[in-house]
C-alpha cells in the first residue's frame, strides 16, 4: 500500500486529469504544503517505481522531509512461506543500521559522566588482552581488532548460538591477531559494537535489549522496535533468500550491538528525528559523532561515532548507516541541508534496496548528477529541479561501497 502519516490511497492511472486528483495523490499531510508535496510525491513515484518497486522489493519503503512523510509504499510479505501481508507495523531486522542505536547509548552514557570516550577496554574488562584499544576507537572502528565472523571456532553443540560474552571469552583465550595497530586506521569490524553493547551492560547493570527499551524505545513511542534475543524466536520476520528460499538461522545470529535491532521504517523515522532533534545527546558529542575520523586516504566516504557519511567535493553531506544480515537489507539515510530522510528496508535480499535509496538523494539536491535513470514526465521534473538547486560533484555511485 502506499503511505502518507495514516492515510492511503489506490494507484491512479498515468493521465494528467488523474495526477491532479486525489485518484492519484494521497491528501497532502501537514507540515507542507500541498504543491510542494505532490511535486515531491510525484518524482518520487515515477523513481521508485522504475528502481525498485517493479524489481521484487518485499518491505518498506519512506521518505520524509522535516520529519513529514511525503512517500511510502508498504508490500510483500512478512513469511513468504506463509503468505502473511508485510505492513508498517512488520519489524524487520535492521542489521548493521542497529550499530547507530549502540553508539548513541554510549554517547548517552559518556554525556552523564559514566565513562569517558577515550577509556580503555581494560577498565571495563580487566586483562583485556589488546592494549591501547579505547571505546572511542571501537565507536570509529578504528581498534585493528579482527571480526568475530572470521575467528569464532566451530562448535561442538548442535544449534549452538554464539553471545556476547563468547566473543569477549574467546578473545582473551584463543588472542587472534589484530588487524593492525590500534588507532592507526579504519577497518569495519563487528566485534567493536558487541563489545561496545557488553560496556552498556556492564555500566548500568541491565541487559543491553533492557537498556535500549527503556532509554530509546518507550520514550520515542517505536512500539514495533526490539533487540532480538533468543526468547523472540516467535515474533521475528524471518528474512529470504533473493530467490524466495528460507534463510536458514545459523550460530552468529544471537550477538547484539552490532545488529539485532528490529524495527519499522515509522519507527525509524522517529529515532531520526530525535537523533537530530539534540534532545537525546547534547550536542557538543553529537557534532562529532557525525564528523570524519578516518583521513589517511581521501575518500567521499568515511566514519564518525556510530554512524556513516559521505563527504561530497562540493560540500554536501549526508549522514547514514545501512545493513545486511542474511537476507535482510536496511537503508538509512539523512540529508542535513533538505532535512530529508530515507528508510528502506527489506527481508527478501536485494541489492536494488541499496542502489535505489541512496541515488534518492539527488531527487532532494544534486548530489551525484546523472545516476538516477528517469523517463518521460518524472524526467522533465527531474531537469526542473536541477536548475533550481545549481551545484556540481564528480560522478560517484554511492551504491557500490556500501554496508
Amino acid at each position: 500500500m502506499f503511505f502518507v502519516l495514516t492515510c492511503c490511497t489506490q494507484q491512479g492511472s498515468n493521465s494528467r486529469e488523474k495526477e491532479d486528483s486525489l485518484d492519484f495523490y494521497p491528501p497532502a499531510p501537514s507540515g507542507i504544503s500541498r504543491q510542494e508535496y505532490r511535486y515531491y510525491y510525484r518524482l518520487l513515484k515515477k523513481y521508485f517505481d522504475s528502481t525498485l518497486l517493479g524489481k521484487g522489493f518485499n518491505g518498506q519503503l519512506l521518505v520524509a522531509k522535516n520529519g513529514v512523510v511525503i512517500f511510502g509504499v508498504d508490500t510483500g510479505f512478512a513469511d513468504l512461506r506463509t503468505k502473511d501481508s508485510l505492513t508498517f507495523s512488520t519489524p524487520l531486522h535492521i542489521a548493521s543500521t542497529s550499530k547507530t542505536f549502540t553508539g548513541m547509548a554510549i554517547l548517552h552514557l559518556a554525556q552523564n559522566g559514566k565513562l569517558n570516550l577515550d577509556d580503555s577496554l581494560g577498565l571495563f574488562f580487566p586483562g583485556f588482552p589488546y592494549p591501547g584499544v579505547t571505546v572511542k576507537m571501537l565507536l570509529s572502528h578504528r581498534s585493528g581488532l579482527p571480526d568475530y565472523l572470521s575467528f569464532l571456532p566451530a562448535t561442538k553443540q548442535k544449534n549452538y548460538c554464539y553471545t556476547n560474552q563468547d566473543i569477549l571469552n574467546t578473545l582473551y583465550h584463543l588472542k587472534p591477531k589484530t588487524e593492525f595497530n590500534a588507532g592507526s586506521r579504519f577497518s569495519y569490524c563487528n566485534t567493536n559494537f558487541v563489545l561496545l553493547a557488553l560496556i552498556i551492560e556492564k555500566i548500568t547493570g541491565e541487559s543491553y535489549p533492557a537498556f535500549l527499551k527503556k532509554l530509546f524505545f518507550d520514550p520515542l513511542q517505536m512500539t514495533n522496535t526490539f533487540v532480538y534475543t533468543q526468547a523472540d524466536s516467535a515474533r521475528a520476520t524471518p528474512s529470504f533468500q533473493g530467490g524466495g528460499a528460507y534463510w536458514q538461522p545459523d550460530r552468529f545470529d544471537c550477538t547484539y550491538g552490532d545488529k539485532n535491532i528490529y524495527s519499522t521504517a515509522p519507527d525509524l523515522l522517529k529515532w531520526d528525528q530525535a537523533v537530530h532533534s539534540g534532545s537525546l545527546v547534547k550536542k557538543e558529542l553529537l557534532d562529532p559523532a557525525f564528523a570524519p575520523l578516518s583521513n589517511e586516504r581521501p575518500s567521499i566516504h568515511n566514519y564518525g561515532l556510530g554512524w556513516r557519511m559521505m563527504i561530497f567535493p562540493n560540500g554536501k553531506k549526508i549522514i547514514y548507516h545501512n545493513g545486511r544480515w542474511h537476507g535482510s537489507n536496511s537503508v538509512f539515510v539523512r540529508l542535513p541541508d533538505e532535512k530529508v530522510t530515507i528508510i528502506a528496508l527489506g527481508n527478501k535480499f536485494s541489492w536494488h534496496i541499496y542502489s535505489s535509496a541512496m541515488r534518492a538523494m539527488n531527487i532532494f539536491s544534486e548530489y551525484m548528477p546523472g545516476i538516477i535513470p528517469l523517463n518521460g514526465e518524472a524526467e522533465d521534473l527531474a531537469a526542473k529541479f536541477k536548475t533550481e538547486t545549481n551545484t556540481t560533484t564528480e560522478n560517484t555511485d554511492p551504491a557500490k561501497t556500501l554496508r
